[in-house]
């Protein structure tokens, strides 16, 4: 059955169209949690995939997509450039924009490359929704997750953590996941002309809500008592002398107000350097420390020396005097912690502090929490799962002590009360899918909560509250697939249906006998 090229909009119509689907998108993801709008919006971009009449069309229409996607979903970027940074609004406007045009062309560029592929092997629709366009979704999302450091915010895969698709996380990660949303949107474009696909896309949901409930991982050693503490310091006073006196005083009061097996702060709850702390601070926390036999993970920028400052966690337990552990963030935030070659002039027109971090290593060791093994990850970090899988898997090979929980400490003040707490949130959410472990997340203004080791948001305190999440918490060990082999599987897979693709549609080609 032929395609018709005239069953779609024209292009002056079809890139506001796409722009505006693009943005609906949006809508799939936390806090409003509409999965099935994920689908259905990337289905209704493939079905115009399938009959634009041309290459650069089609680019076009994937750039306007990305593009509506990406400007709705991290609007709250203005906040942080202008409300707290001091950028002109109508630089930090054109900054989003710009963002979202740069995160459009990889989505232009995947499908391009996917039409292309189409073209030159001959390939059928069918073949095209099912096989290619998933294939290269996959490879595009994980190629925008790392080059130039990567900025995998609001990736497709996330908007299923509570979707039948979740089941996939421990093989495939946030990436194959959204390559499978690719595969079932393909099956949904293709319903006016065909229907056996939809049995496929039912199929592949049924088998996610199957593979939800196989345990990859298994409880490890008693369960700890756990104390996250939401100082919900106001950001833009965070800096100010005065508060910096306030937030050290609210914070060894809040870490001294219970003993718990683990308290942790969010990120920089400590906002100046260790050299520049009291004398009888880090004493004081480390004698509540051995008193009560509580264990402190503690959010502080950390200087090794001029020049070297990290933004770091350091661990006090029961029997050291000193900070017996430190954590040094390893992924960091451009133009926020380090600046890009070429934008010291962007970064020098903002008010934001400590802007220029010094990496940790790629592999540190979790903190000993009686019989668990704490992980920490830093704000940004927990976006990229497989340098956290890494962490794991490269522990488990060395036989050494490998993290039974994760912790997530944050500050994302930066961006205001708005979608990025809930986003952020859905983020760890996948981080527990795919390692299998719970989450602790420990933030300055939310979301401060307990994620369990299948996705599940146990319990949370109320964004913008001053409050501390007590729990009981049971560490879990063991491996996943995606621990074992990160993306690797998710790009084999993906390779091996372009190769599937090309080799059909070379069968398909040769003279019949």
């Amino acid at each position: 059955m032929s395609f018709r090229l005239t069953s779609i909009p024209k292009l002056p119509l079809l890139l506001p169209l796409a722009a505006l689907t693009g943005a609906i998108n949006v809508f799939a993801f936390a806090p409003y949690g509409l999965w099935p709008i994920q689908l259905l919006t990337l289905a209704l971009f493939v079905f115009c995939l399938i009959r634009v009449p041309t290459i650069k069309h089609g680019a076009l229409l994937g750039w306007a997509y990305s593009f509506g996607w990406v400007a709705h979903g991290v609007y709250w970027i203005y906040i942080s450039l202008h409300d707290f940074g001091g950028l002109p609004g109508w630089l930090t406007a054109l900054a989003i924009a710009l963002l979202a045009a740069i995160m459009g062309l990889y989505t232009a560029m995947g499908t391009a490359a996917a039409l292309w592929l189409r073209r030159r092997w001959s390939a059928s629709p069918l073949l095209f929704a099912l096989a290619i366009f998933p294939a290269l979704w996959a490879l595009t999302e994980w190629l925008r997750g790392w080059l130039f450091t990567g900025f995998p915010w609001l990736i497709s895969g996330y908007a299923h953590t509570a979707g039948p698709l979740a089941g996939y996380a421990p093989l495939v990660g946030v990436y194959g996941i959204g390559g499978i949303a690719a595969l079932v949107a393909g099956c949904l474009a293709l319903l006016p002309q065909y229907k056996k696909p939809a049995i496929a896309a039912v199929l592949v949901l049924a088998a996610g809500l199957g593979l939800h409930q196989v345990n990859w991982t298994a409880p490890h050693g008693k369960p700890i008592s756990v104390r996250l503490l939401q100082g919900n310091v106001p950001q833009e006073e965070k800096f100010d002398n005065a508060q910096i006196v306030n937030s050290l005083r609210l914070y060894i009061d809040m870490i001294r107000s219970a003993p718990a097996d683990l308290i942790a702060t969010p990120e920089t709850a400590i906002p100046i350097l260790q050299t520049q702390l009291p004398s009888d601070y880090v004493p004081a926390l480390a004698d509540f420390a051995r008193q009560s036999g509580s264990h402190i993970a503690l959010g502080i920028p950390y200087t090794d020396g001029p020049d070297r400052y990290a933004n770091s966690v350091i661990g006090i337990s029961p029997q050291a005097t000193d900070p017996a552990y430190r954590y040094d963030k390893q992924h960091l935030v451009p133009f926020g912690e380090f600046v890009p070659l070429g934008f010291r002039w962007f970064v020098d027109m903002m008010n934001i502090p400590l802007g220029d971090f010094t990496r940790g290593p790629a592999v540190q060791a979790p903190f000993a929490v009686k019989d668990q093994w704490v992980l920490p990850n830093i704000c940004y970090e927990d976006l990229f799962g497989e340098e956290i899988a890494g962490q794991l898997a490269a522990t488990q090979a060395a036989g050494k002590p490998t993290a039974t929980l994760l912790l997530n400490m944050s500050n994302i003040a930066w961006f205001g009360n708005t979608i990025a707490l809930p986003q952020h949130l859905q983020i760890s959410q996948m981080r527990s899918l795919e390692t299998g472990r719970p989450m602790l997340r420990a933030t300055n203004t939310g979301a401060t909560a307990l994620i369990d080791p299948h996705g599940v948001v146990s319990i949370q305190l109320v964004p913008y509250s001053r409050a501390t999440l007590a729990v009981p918490v049971q560490g879990y060990s063991g491996t996943t697939p995606y621990i074992l082999l990160g993306n690797r599987l998710m790009l084999v897979l993906a390779l091996a249906m372009l190769a599937a693709s090309w080799w059909w549609c070379r069968r398909k080609a040769r003279p019949q006998p």
